[in-house]
């Protein structure tokens, strides 16, 4: 006889490979994605009356990020240095290009904790306004203004960087 899902299962078949393959392009090591899956669904169940709505997929990949960054703590490790930041620069001939991937990761670098969040979690994860507005608890407005400043800081730091400047992509300059 088959029993009727729970609210946990349910939301693991909707959004089980979803949170998979957030842990697996942020952390690069399929084991410990599936170890951090099953962690986030764990936490999930344990903190599901306290849901009040809004985006589910928000709100399971808020705390598989969560889960990520305690992991890279304990193990004193650079969060950022596991992400695709070639994809930061939308185009996929200028991705390969690997002193351009450098300058972008020593680009995001140089910006602030909070500006490098966003526009990882914005570019890099593919996250909506309101999607990262939701995860933060900020207004969609103040996202977008956020992120208007961080692309323009990033911008500003990324043509300033040499590498950039002498690399054949996007942002170069002329000869």
């Amino acid at each position: 006889m088959d029993r009727p899902l729970t609210a946990i299962e349910q939301l693991y078949r909707a959004h089980g490979a979803l949170v998979f393959g957030f842990l697996r392009r942020r952390c690069g090591d399929a084991d410990l994605a599936a170890d951090l899956t099953q962690d986030t669904f764990v936490r999930a169940a344990r903190a599901i009356t306290g849901f009040t709505g809004g985006s589910e997929t928000a709100w399971l990949l808020s705390i598989a990020r969560n889960l990520l960054i305690d992991h890279w703590k304990r193990r004193r490790l650079d969060v950022d240095d596991g992400a695709d930041l070639g994809s930061l620069l939308g185009s996929a001939d200028v991705a390969h290009d690997v002193t351009t991937r450098l300058a972008v990761h020593d680009t995001l670098r140089q910006l602030g904790d909070r500006d490098r969040r966003l526009l990882t979690l914005l570019y890099v994860d593919g996250f909506s306004i309101a999607e990262v507005a939701a995860m933060s608890g900020a207004t969609e407005g103040a996202i977008r203004t956020a992120a208007h400043r961080a692309r323009g800081s990033f911008h500003t730091r990324f043509t300033a960087t040499p590498d950039a400047r002498n690399s054949r992509g996007p942002h170069a300059t002329s000869p």
